[in-house]
């Protein structure tokens, strides 16, 4: 089912598809019918950062920026959903067109832009969600607002959306920002964390909640960017770190119509990249720090072996694109076969595909 709607929905500009997408997911959803149409996903939970996932498999940002279809997503089974990123001020985003698809690559371009309706519309729709699963909030700063002036835009973020997120990331590796990755780096990033820590902190004693915050951090970091980013985090006392956004690299579409075009690179290609900073972090954080995968994952396999390589959690949102909701439960199965010892060539999802062929 999911393959002949993608395939009509594939013939539309790829904005255009996502939002006719999420728009039809919500009228599925307000007459009861979404659940018949969602996989059955078995409980699998997990406690991670202090929070209690039903599963490990949850959406990435970007998806639902605004938070304007939680109800809807919240109903196909995922173990949590992250919304955003969301800026303080409403912002445009970069002029259209801005996605593009490598179907041949299971991969997607973008130079959105952080385009979102601000921080008001978001909580607006936060405020009116029936959905009680874990949400996560994804804040980022303003194109307009200079790097030096950064920190003010997360604390706004942070202490806007404090009081309705279970966890908040903080998104510091959008390529898609002119100058944001540069805060991933040196005395930028000590500087950041030890901001947004003060603001975790005050926020907690205001209001009498703590609630953990996880740092977005880009693929495309030699071994030692990965050393700093992961002394920078034990250092400030975070909670997590989110490994990882899209990718500048076009070596894995280098021959592709659409590899010129600007903006990160998410889906398959971005698989080996992801487990490369994943492992780097979990030598140097070992189990002090959770470490949640996202980057690549277009079937069991992709998200066990970001679990296997030291990450507590996963999220999807490129692989979601191009299989729909049966990749949650796919990669929830892999995971649990994993975790029960049980070798992945053997799972019965595996025996299923080489038996029918791939999805």
């Amino acid at each position: 089912m999911y393959g002949l709607i993608r395939n009509l929905l594939f013939r539309l500009p790829p904005e255009q598809a996502h939002n006719l997408a999420l728009n039809g997911l919500d009228a599925i959803n307000r007459i009861g019918l979404l659940s018949k149409f969602s996989p059955k996903i078995d409980s699998f939970p997990v406690n991670v950062m202090g929070l209690d996932f039903p599963n490990p498999v949850g959406l990435a940002a970007g998806l639902d920026k605004n938070a304007d279809h939680l109800d809807a997503l919240g109903a196909l089974g995922f173990g949590f959903i992250e919304v955003g990123t969301v800026t303080p001020l409403a912002q445009p985003g970069n002029p259209k067109p801005r996605m593009f698809r490598l179907p041949e690559h299971q991969a997607i371009i973008n130079r959105m832009g952080f385009n979102n309706e601000g921080l008001e519309h978001l909580l607006d729709r936060v405020d009116k969600r029936r959905y009680q699963g874990v949400l996560g909030i994804n804040v980022g700063k303003n194109k307009d607002t200079p790097n030096e002036e950064s920190e003010s835009d997360y604390r706004k973020g942070i202490r806007a959306v404090y009081t309705r997120a279970d966890y908040i990331t903080v998104n510091v590796s959008s390529p898609n920002t002119p100058g944001l990755r540069d805060l991933q780096f040196g005395d930028s990033l000590k500087q950041l964390l030890a901001s947004i820590k003060d603001e975790q902190l005050q926020c907690q004693s205001e209001l009498g909640r703590y609630v953990p915050i996880a740092v977005k951090i880009a693929p495309d970091m030699d071994d030692n960017g990965i050393r700093f980013v992961a002394s920078a985090m034990k250092e400030t006392g975070l909670d997590g770190v989110i490994a990882t956004n899209t990718t500048i690299s076009r070596d894995a579409v280098a021959n592709h119509p659409r590899a010129g075009e600007a903006g990160g690179l998410s889906g398959a290609p971005v698989r080996q990249a992801s487990l490369r900073v994943i492992e780097g972090l979990y030598a140097e954080l070992g189990e002090s720090l959770p470490i949640i995968g996202v980057g690549g994952i277009t079937d069991g396999e992709s998200a066990a072996e970001k679990i296997r390589a030291g990450a507590k959690l996963v999220q999807i949102y490129t692989g979601f694109i191009y299989r729909g909701p049966d990749l949650i439960r796919e990669a929830v199965e892999a995971i649990r076969h994993l975790e029960q010892g049980g070798e992945l060539a053997t799972a019965p999802w595996v025996r299923n595909r080489q038996k029918n062929g791939p999805a």
